[in-house]
């Protein structure tokens, strides 16, 4: 069985959060589409600053490889090859975090992330490359259909 909230839920829910504490509190709410949610949800009162999180840039990640890797130099050996990669794809602080967590290493984390990188770079590109008119969006290869020439 599956439970849903509706909206007037959701609104009795974050209200009581608000009424039973003493201290200030900090609630994070998370979207892709701020177009969407009911301006009720969104009145001063409930939703009182909005921050848009952008895509990785190259100074925010020499702020991430230092929190995660202590690493200051930014004229180390990967920096250049990762600044340029983050310049030409789309790229949330969030995946580089992850990606600098996967070792203790230095190295290796930073080459890992170059890989993703260069992985998520290909993957654009196919997504953006024109497609025929016989393949589906799923890239499902339909059979070819011959149409006759107007007499």
């Amino acid at each position: 069985m599956q439970a849903s909230l509706t909206l007037g839920g959701l609104l009795n829910f974050i209200d009581g959060l608000w009424s039973s504490s003493a201290d200030e509190r900090v609630i994070i709410f998370t979207t892709n589409h701020k177009e969407r949610p009911d301006p009720a949800l969104l009145r001063p009162g409930r939703m009182d600053m909005h921050i848009y999180m952008s895509y990785l840039t190259s100074e925010s990640f020499k702020v991430l490889a230092a929190n995660y890797l202590e690493i200051h130099d930014t004229r180390q050996g990967y920096f250049r090859e990762i600044e340029e990669l983050i310049e030409g794809v789309q790229v949330t602080p969030a995946e580089v975090a992850e990606e600098l967590m996967k070792s203790e290493d230095a190295d290796v984390c930073l080459g890992g992330l170059v890989n993703f990188l260069k992985r998520k770079r290909i993957s654009n590109t196919e997504e953006e490359a024109p497609k025929d008119n016989n393949t589906t969006d799923d890239g499902i290869q339909l059979p070819e259909v011959k149409r006759r020439k107007a007499a």
